[in-house]
């Protein structure tokens, strides 16, 4: 029997989260654990970030910090920009979005499409930096300072980790007797903390690792660089670390995560970016 169709939502918000859970079954060596992968794609705009953009922008409705007529600004790579341009969109807030033609050209493009503001930064490498990412986080919290704007500020915003927090509990409810290890890439950390702690508090032993791009090591090395990983290693250590949250990080070479992202796409028929690949 096909399972039920769940049933419909008041508004396209409800439809975050509650993604599920599928075996690899082709790309892991033989002998090797069982590997699942969340499928976070299923998210209204193809990625986690649907459940921190509405996590900040909801806690700062509830305080009273957001409030109509506002705009909404943020700096970001891409899959952030995407949530909270659909998120304020959905809420009747405007977005401005502080980014680079460092990310991909679709993410700018769906910033746009859901109406938001899109300021591009040129990146004479074309790459992600530190530098990059860096200026325009300071620009976002200059003009944040004003009564018209609200700086969401993904990196230090522990707002975000409530959103990330429903991925740990629902891996609680989906793998009731436990897992070994998780594993995430690391940008804001955000994601990597909150799914830490949710589901430490029902499997105190997981194993939670995080992904760095080889070229980009921060955490791995102490040493920063350019990548083409959009949404991860942004050159600088955000206040989501917690070294009691994570046990390990380990590197990937980018064209190696490119390469398994393209065999995930043939073998698993996953269509994934590239920190998934990692």
């Amino acid at each position: 029997m096909a399972p039920m169709p769940p049933p419909p939502a008041p508004t396209i918000l409800d439809t975050i989260g509650n993604t599920p859970v599928v075996q690899l079954k082709h790309v892991v060596p033989e002998g090797s654990a069982d590997v699942y992968v969340k499928l976070e794609y299923m998210n209204p705009t193809g990625s986690y970030k649907d459940r921190m953009a509405r996590s900040m922008i909801e806690e700062a409705e509830r305080r009273g910090e957001l409030r109509p007529n506002m705009t909404v600004i943020e700096a970001t790579g891409g899959s952030t920009g995407s949530s909270l341009a659909f998120i304020c969109a959905v809420k009747g807030y405007k977005f401005l979005a502080l980014s680079s033609d460092a990310y991909a050209k679709e993410k700018l493009r769906t910033m746009s499409a859901f109406g938001a503001t899109v300021d591009v930064t040129h990146s004479p490498t074309g790459q992600a930096t530190a530098s990059l990412m860096i200026s325009m986080k300071n620009r976002a919290a200059d003009l944040g300072s004003t009564d018209e704007y609200l700086h969401t500020d993904q990196f230090s915003n522990h707002d975000a980790l409530i959103g990330y927090a429903e991925i740990g509990h629902e891996l609680n409810s989906q793998f009731p007797d436990g897992f070994d290890v998780f594993c995430g890439a690391f940008g804001t950390a955000g994601m990597a903390m909150g799914v830490s702690k949710a589901i430490r508090s029902q499997n105190p032993n997981v194993r939670v690792i995080l992904l760095e791009p080889s070229s980009a090591a921060l955490l791995a090395t102490g040493m920063s660089g350019s990548h083409g990983v959009d949404g991860i290693a942004p050159g600088f250590i955000s206040v989501h670390i917690d070294k009691e949250l994570y046990d390990e990080v380990r590197t990937v070479d980018e064209e190696a995560a490119r390469r398994m992202c393209r065999q995930l796409a043939r073998e698993e028929g996953l269509w994934v970016g590239t920190s998934s690949g990692l």
